[in-house]
């Protein structure tokens, strides 16, 4: 995990230093701010010297916990991140959530009813969903929330919700969540579901199964008992990938559904061109990819004893 985090952000700094201009350039065309205090400013920053030297100043105060000051926000940029770091785990882990209740249900219905009319319609829902790329389906629903009334058109929380009790206030954030986590786990149902209607399949016709139903179990005991078991393992072997696209479905969309987690925060910090926020925001991202690929090994390890380390 370590030398994947460093990898991530020797290259995020990299590709920022080759972007034209930093933070420090539009406050060049101010006349209100002398030469000598963008000066200062810089060299407090660091930005004075070449980008590798840069990252060691930044990696030094990573490892101390500090992960530097937002120019743009004029705020510590860890309070700023851990705050939309939150806000993106929760739409992530949301989506998934309702992404692996849709889709484990009917890609085993769909196997079980082979060529019936859910497996039709199972097979037309994934189409669907793979056929509608995030971008269009995230515009849809806010359409559909301005032209319905149902749904708040953006953001994370009503403007009264300060003044909100607790069961209020998270009552008042789950609201602001349902659509934003739907659309983005729309795209994520179809390749599940499809996964799982492939493996049970698959599993449906091993011989340990038809040794099974020669013994006389029930088929609904052989399903649930000895085939779904199996079937589920390379499911939990692409969790990791699952939770990749979730996280890039995520930053798109944050930006178009105004939802304030780590992908709108890298969006901003990019266009503000506030170098170390980028970066560490990327960072995170990535952190929160590989605990998750780490949490599919656990999870793998515990559904199947056979791959156990000894």
């Amino acid at each position: 995990m370590i030398p994947l985090l460093l990898g991530v952000s020797l290259l995020t700094f990299a590709l920022m230093a080759m972007s034209p201009g930093n933070y420090f350039s539009a406050l060049k065309q101010n006349p209100q701010i002398s030469p000598e205090t963008i000066a200062r400013l810089q060299a407090q920053f660091h930005l004075d010297k070449p980008w590798y030297v840069q990252y060691f100043y930044w990696l030094e105060n990573v490892c101390r916990g500090n992960f530097g000051y937002s120019m743009a926000y004029k705020i510590p940029a860890t309070s700023l991140i851990l705050s939309r770091l939150w806000n993106t785990f929760t739409i992530s882990f949301v989506a998934m959530v309702i992404a692996w209740a849709i889709a484990i249900p009917l890609g085993i219905f769909a196997a079980v009813k082979r060529d019936s009319w859910i497996d039709r319609g199972s097979s037309l829902i994934a189409f669907v969903g793979l056929s509608i790329s995030e971008i269009v389906l995230a515009l849809l629903a806010l359409w559909f929330a301005a032209v319905t009334g149902w749904f708040p058109i953006g953001g994370a929380a009503s403007p009264l919700h300060d003044l909100m009790s607790p069961l209020q206030q998270f009552c008042d954030y789950g609201y602001h969540l349902i659509l934003p986590a739907l659309v983005l786990a729309a795209s994520d149902v179809a390749g599940i579901m499809r996964q799982m209607r492939s493996n049970l399949l698959d599993t449906l016709h091993a011989e340990y199964i038809t040794a099974a139903r020669a013994r006389g179990l029930g088929e609904g005991w052989v399903i649930y008992k000895h085939a779904l078991r199996n079937a589920v393992n390379p499911l939990l072997t692409i969790f990791g990938y699952s939770l990749a696209g979730l996280l890039s479905g995520a930053f798109i969309v944050e930006n178009i559904m105004a939802w304030p987690g780590l992908g709108r925060l890298t969006m901003e910090a990019f266009f503000a061109k506030d170098s170390y926020l980028v970066v560490d925001c990327v960072v995170m991202a990535t952190a929160l990819l590989v605990v998750g690929n780490f949490v599919a090994d656990l999870l793998l390890a515990w559904s199947d004893p056979r791959i156990r380390l000894e």
